[in-house]
């Protein structure tokens, strides 16, 4: 209830108002787009079936997250966030159309789908980033944290929503590029609405109140050295820097298993041709990882007090091997929904513990660039997993050797993390670290950051 009058509060605001209702109509945009994108590049009768092919797309999707995320801020700072919004969703939308266009006249495999998907992407990216930059200049005081914990989440919703929506259309047209072209069609027509929307602010309203000036380039090499310096931090601090570490692992094998389970869904739990069918069977898997993660929403403050966060990640790096070995066992329908729901579990749980190690024992200075970093680690793993699944997947995604490998990996990363992982932070001279003309003095402790002791995860009231 507390939340749900948050809300109301926050929805009274003009400002706000206006902004959130952008930012769902542009995620649930991106919804719709991602699954007509996914039907048309994974699941379209007419794309290519390959594990080299699938993987190659995947790769592609996750290209601008890796490579554009760490410097959308730097232009974000410079031009208008208004605009932003109002002319990235234009954009999308017309490269949405143009994707439309070609499958039409074309095939999923033609090289204008991918350049205009990527770009795509890429300019979500920028609205995403944009979005979320331009809040504070509409919320501010004890407000602008609860707006930070509403907000993502509800925007998450949106897209999950679109998907949904998505999802349906794929599911009720004729399976084709005509069925492609009119899914991404509608979500054209809800980026535009999302355009249209954005013009209820004013082009000032959501800053920057003192744009950026100078050259791009200096402030591009700014933010390359910035995360190098993090980076450099995160390792001598210990603990946070072997979280990533842990979680890319993480990322990498299961990122394996994902595009093994389009190819499953695809191409052996699908009649290849069948209309939503193999769109349909993954949409189940997505559903059932996505369960598995809400159990772990659960267990995991509750259960993880009594190993802490360090032992509970190699806890479910273990559980992640097993649904690896009931993968081994045969690729049926129930045994690869059950294996999901499995990972779904372990990938979640997981996550909620390097996110609180991360938080708990990086200095507020560096924080920032720790999640910057953590963003460019979580994607890259996966676009690496897509170049290994490549080569290593069969057509089918389904081979018990490469399911035992991926359980024997986490195995061996498990007993690593369990046995070599610091469970304190090393205290370090922050001045080393430090930007030109920026002072951080001092030793770090982790006095200053929380408790450093490895307890668990903090209940959703005391975080």
């Amino acid at each position: 209830m507390g939340v749900i009058s948050e809300l109301r509060t926050l929805l009274r605001l003009d400002g706000f108002r206006r902004l959130f209702t952008v930012r769902l109509v542009s995620q649930g945009a991106d919804g719709m787009f991602q699954v007509g994108l996914a039907s048309a590049w994974f699941f379209s009768p007419d794309a290519a079936g390959s594990a080299a092919s699938v993987a190659g797309r995947y790769a592609l999707m996750l290209a601008p997250f890796t490579i554009v995320g760490p410097f959308a801020g730097v232009l974000l700072d410079r031009w208008r966030r208004r605009q932003v919004l109002l002319f990235g969703n234009l954009a999308r939308a017309a490269l949405t159309v143009g994707m439309a266009v070609v499958l039409l006249v074309s095939s999923p495999d033609h090289w204008g789908v991918l350049v205009l998907g990527l770009a795509a992407l890429s300019v979500n990216r920028f609205l995403l980033a944009g979005l979320s930059a331009g809040l504070p200049n509409v919320v501010d005081g004890p407000l602008l944290l609860t707006a930070n914990s509403i907000v993502p989440t509800l925007g998450a919703g949106a897209a999950f929503l679109g998907g949904g929506v998505g999802f349906v259309l794929a599911w009720l047209l004729p399976a084709g590029p005509a069925a492609d072209a009119s899914a991404l069609v509608c979500a054209a027509v809800v980026m535009i609405l999302g355009a249209i929307l954005a013009l209820r602010l004013s082009p000032d309203q959501l800053g920057p109140v003192h744009p950026r000036r100078g050259s791009v380039r200096d402030d591009v090499a700014a933010v390359a050295r910035d995360l190098a310096a993090g980076a450099r931090y995160l390792v001598a601090r210990g603990t946070p820097g072997q979280a990533l570490l842990v979680m890319a692992a993480h990322r990498f094998l299961y990122g394996v298993v994902f595009i093994s389970s389009i190819l499953i869904a695809r191409n052996l739990l699908s009649t290849p041709g069948e209309p939503g069918g193999g769109l349909g069977t993954f949409a189940v898997i997505l559903g059932m990882t996505a369960a598995g993660g809400a159990v772990a929403v659960v267990a995991t403050p509750t259960l993880s007090r009594y190993t802490g966060p360090q032992v509970w990640i190699a806890l479910m790096l273990l559980l992640a091997a097993a649904s690896q070995v009931l993968l081994c066992t045969t690729p049926s329908r129930a045994v690869v929904l059950t294996g999901a729901a499995l990972l779904g579990l372990a990938a979640q749980a997981a996550k909620i513990a390097v996110d609180t190690i991360v938080q708990r024992d990086t200095h507020d200075s560096f924080r920032g660039r720790a999640f910057a970093l953590y963003d460019v680690l979580y994607n890259a793993a996966f676009v690496g997993a897509a170049a290994l699944a490549a080569t290593a997947v069969p057509d089918s995604g389904w081979s018990r050797g490469l399911f035992a490998t991926l359980a024997v990996a986490y195995v061996v990363v498990a007993v690593l993390f369990w046995t070599r992982a610091a469970r304190t932070p090393t205290p370090v001279d922050l001045s080393q670290f430090a930007a030109p003309g920026v002072e951080l003095a001092g030793d770090e402790s982790g006095a200053e950051l929380g408790s450093t002791r490895p307890e668990g995860i903090p209940q959703p009231d005391q975080a």
